[in-house]
């Protein structure tokens, strides 16, 4: 019986194998493009990133539209709160039975300080009550400014109080205002801020 010689089987090689070995170069080099892909898309990313707003710190708008300003003719006002420039309240008089949108610095006794204006006649015009007299006057609104010509007033003798403790103070404020404003939303308040940082607040009034 004769011995046939034995063949050798090929070793299997994969198909992996053989395209790795066919391309040893391509396969380093893909490696190589895909990290830098990788490195490239995430600089994009941090490029991309949401910026921050510049305003997303800043303090919430001021309510009081010196724009609104503009509609303060023909309307009537009353003092309910005085702010000092170092923050402190001062008492301002409001009627006996109290005012609506008084502060709680507002003093219980007496009549409260008004401010009214009118264009009746075709002229601006101003008049009200300052805590113990009362007074006359024109007014201008210019660029969202208000502001006042000579005022004259009666000259009663004042009884002790937070209105006769106000009445020179806020005539004087008349004439010295740095800036003012008008909150539209209710309740509406007039915001007249004094060149020396005294802020006075009005509550609007029931027209007559």
């Amino acid at each position: 019986m004769s011995m046939q010689p034995s063949r050798s089987q090929p070793a299997r090689v994969s198909a992996r194998s053989r395209v790795h070995a066919a391309f040893p170069r391509s396969r380093s080099s893909f490696t190589a493009m895909m990290s830098i892909a990788a490195v490239v898309f995430g600089a994009a990313l941090a490029g991309c990133a949401m910026p921050t707003h510049p305003d997303s710190a800043a303090p919430p708008t001021d309510p009081y539209n010196p724009a609104a300003t503009q509609l303060l003719d023909d309307t009537q006002w009353k003092l309910t709160s005085w702010t000092n420039a170092d923050g402190k309240t001062r008492p301002v008089p409001s009627s006996p039975a109290g005012s609506a949108g008084g502060s709680a610095g507002a003093s219980a006794g007496g009549a409260p300080i008004t401010l009214n204006f009118s264009t009746q006649g075709g002229q601006r015009k101003t008049n009200g009550f300052s805590g113990c007299n009362r007074f006359t006057g024109t007014y201008d609104l210019i660029d969202g400014k208000l502001s006042f010509g000579p005022l004259a007033s009666t000259r009663m003798a004042c009884a002790p109080g937070p209105g006769s403790a106000l009445e020179q103070p806020f005539l004087q404020g008349l004439a010295d205002i740095g800036k003012t404003g008008v909150q539209m939303r209710p309740p509406q308040q007039l915001q007249i801020t004094l060149k020396n940082g005294d802020v006075l607040t009005f509550t609007q009034a029931a027209q007559p």
